[in-house]
């Protein structure tokens, strides 16, 4: 079977306010927000397909390495049905560190949106809070 196509998107995600996972955050990690709006289309979290960080040198030229981004790719689907509210599979980080001032409050991003399919779990909730459900291959890398 080839591998699905995944093209670059480059666009800022915004998180449901009372939709991230707090049982991640109370991990030190950020909460994966269970809805979101992405390109003017709230959409749920269906699974979790996979998670891993990345990390790099120091800003101020130390030695030291620091956590930088941590990594998603998500089943998602939209909230609203409608014309080109398909589902999608999308690759989606959270900056540890602001990118500076005028984006302090921008930490989630999408990276790669690919073709949807059947995330093998109920439907995504989009009202109310949900609790996000591990798939195959999710462990942290």
């Amino acid at each position: 079977m080839p591998e699905p196509h995944y093209e670059f998107a480059g666009d800022e995600l915004t998180p449901v306010p009372g939709t991230s996972d707090s049982a991640a955050m109370a991990r030190g990690e950020p909460g994966l927000p269970a809805r979101f709006t992405w390109r003017g289309r709230e959409y749920g979290v269906a699974a979790l397909l996979r998670k891993w960080k990345t990390s790099g040198p120091c800003n101020t030229g130390g030695g030291e390495k620091y956590l930088r981004r941590h990594w998603y790719r998500i089943a998602a689907e939209p909230c609203e049905p409608g014309p080109d509210a398909d589902a999608v599979t999308l690759t989606v980080y959270c900056e540890r560190q602001a990118r500076g001032a005028r984006g302090a409050k921008s930490r989630w991003f999408v990276y790669t949106v690919g073709p949807g399919g059947d995330a093998g779990g109920p439907r995504p909730r989009c009202r109310g809070r949900r609790r996000h459900r591990e798939g195959v291959g999710s462990a942290g890398r």
